[in-house]
């Protein structure tokens, strides 16, 4: 079983980092170089739309990028800090929660690819849906994922077209909100609830599906196939 999560946009700074993603001998080195590559193609007009941010700290994030090779580490647990992963709350984890989610959890990254939660990167930004990456990191992640026999997709949308699921063994879960009847996608309000989902999974050791209905927060259930949320 392998459950994909996505990645924050937040990123903590670490110091005394002394490890430099050189010297992590990471599996997709090759791949990430071609990011690298492809980054330093982009003219610096275009950095803007890149990055989605000013053109100062567009030209600071595409530096740190072009530089990742030689920067110093982080668990990517530890280097993600958005709501689901505070949420998560890993550094209150027991060993035997981190050791499962070290097991089952995958990240998707846009630079990296696919990353465990203990996995070493350095501080980046770049998302899933610029420079067609999520077609970049397609093939290589489905190959990486072809032989598990269970996923269980917490991903969004963009980060899901960054592999291609086998109907067979890939379960979908998403998080919806009903109000007067219609259906729309929890979105931001989601992120808390799936953090704290990813924990409860971690802490009770879950490998079947039919443990999900163990799980309720914030007034979302499963309904067997997602995380409903009904609001009056």
């Amino acid at each position: 079983m392998k459950i994909l999560i996505p990645p924050s946009e937040g990123k903590a700074k670490v110091k005394n980092s002394t490890i430099l993603f050189e010297d992590t001998k990471f599996m997709f080195s090759k791949e990430v170089r071609q990011v690298v590559r492809l980054l330093e193609l982009i003219d610096d007009e275009d950095l803007r739309s890149v990055y989605g941010t000013s053109q100062e700290k567009a030209m600071r994030f595409h530096r740190q990028n072009q530089d990742v090779f030689n920067s110093p580490c982080a668990y990517a647990i530890e280097r993600y800090t958005g709501v689901v992963y505070e949420h998560i709350n890993w550094l209150t984890l027991s060993k035997q929660a981190k050791d499962y989610m070290e097991k089952y959890i995958i990240i998707f990254s846009g630079l990296f690819g696919l990353l465990t939660p203990q996995t070493l990167i350095p501080d980046y930004k770049l998302k899933m849906n610029v420079l067609s990456l999520q077609h970049h990191w397609n093939p290589i992640l489905t190959e990486a994922l072809k032989d598990d026999n269970e996923i269980i997709d917490l991903l969004p949308q963009v980060h899901r077209k960054a592999y291609t699921p086998n109907k067979n063994n890939v379960i979908p879960v998403d998080f919806i909100i009903i109000n007067k009847g219609k259906k729309t996608a929890a979105g931001h309000f989601g992120k808390a609830v799936k953090g704290e989902f990813i924990r409860y999974m971690a802490e009770n050791n879950v490998t079947k599906i039919d443990d999900f209905f163990g799980f309720e927060y914030d007034g979302f259930k499963w309904d067997g196939k997602s995380f409903i949320k009904e609001e009056i």
